[in-house]
């Protein structure tokens, strides 16, 4: 393979626009072409030499001989530069604005033949994304609601200062928000077909997340059936590692994939409980906006990132 694809980021800047520059400059077939910042313009991209950070209206990036664009932008921003370039090109949006329409959603453990040739991804949450694959596993025997606690370190909060991203606030502290509606129960809830219920908290470590997921099972299960249900969905998955022991929060920090364990079931059998640790930058944004180009662009699916 010697195709060379021509690469964009806007919202280069922020943390996500950070990761996936440095996992883009690896990558074998892309050029990263581009960086959009209006603040940091004019400056050198430091993972990728000879680049430096631009500021650059839709119309711009639409003038630029691209195969891919990377929208890393805050949620309701990126539009013009979506409808800007080429039908022909690949567009995966990091931001929520597209996982509740037409646009492919790119969570590829679960929609991997959807995405292959897309031009419209949507990228997943990165919260969405371990609550789907540890629930997904088991939806025909869920009973009710599955209730899902989770927790991630500040990065998540973006880099536009809030009490979420205070280290003065963090300080010793765990900071629960959006305790109803937030916007990966929604978006967990359509793409399974199954309502969840999700309670998320910031910490003070900059990255980094876990989650803990309740299922109510409706004919009883053993930890040792939940245990190779999840070991058989992902067998074959390179960025999913199925555990015994429960994951912590560091386990995920870092790391390209999802790891699950920690499976428990109550003592009547009926309750489940299996925990995830991913890295919200990685596989919660820039890994999984890599894999989703792959797919899209026909490269092997874990290319850049393994």
């Amino acid at each position: 393979m010697s195709d060379t694809y021509a690469v964009g980021i806007i919202g280069a800047r922020g943390h996500t626009g950070a990761e996936l520059t440095s996992i883009l400059a690896r990558h074998p077939y892309v050029e990263v072409v581009l960086a959009g910042s209006r603040e940091l313009a004019g400056q050198p991209v430091p993972s990728i030499d000879g680049l430096s950070f631009e500021s650059l209206a839709p119309a711009d990036v639409a003038a630029r001989d691209l195969d891919a664009l990377f929208l890393a932008l805050p949620n309701g921003v990126g539009g013009p530069w979506s409808e800007a370039v080429s039908a022909d090109d690949v567009v995966v949006d990091i931001s929520a604005d597209h996982r509740f329409d037409d646009w492919v959603y790119g969570l590829p453990e679960l929609n991997r033949e959807k995405i292959s040739g897309a031009r419209r991804i949507a990228n997943p949450g990165c919260y969405a994304t371990a609550i789907q694959l540890i629930v997904a596993p088991f939806l025909d025997e869920v009973d009710g609601v599955p209730v899902v606690f989770g927790v991630s370190g500040h990065s998540g909060a973006g880099t536009t200062p809030s009490p979420r991203n205070d280290p003065e606030n963090l300080r010793d502290n765990l900071i629960p928000y959006m305790l109803t509606g937030h916007v990966h129960e929604e978006e967990a809830t359509r793409h399974l077909g199954h309502a969840v219920r999700f309670m998320p908290h910031v910490h003070p470590a900059f990255r980094g997340l876990l989650v803990t997921a309740h299922l109510s099972i409706r004919t009883g299960i053993t930890a040792a059936t939940a245990h190779a249900r999840l070991a058989d969905a992902y067998r074959f998955e390179a960025l999913v590692d199925v555990q015994d022991d429960i994951p912590t929060l560091r386990d995920g920090a870092g790391r390209s994939g999802v790891v699950i364990g920690g499976t428990t079931v109550s003592a009547d059998g009926l309750g489940l409980i299996v925990v995830a640790a991913e890295d919200n930058l990685l596989k919660g944004a820039a890994v999984q906006a890599v894999q989703n180009m792959n797919l899209a662009l026909g490269l092997p699916e874990t290319t850049g990132i393994l």
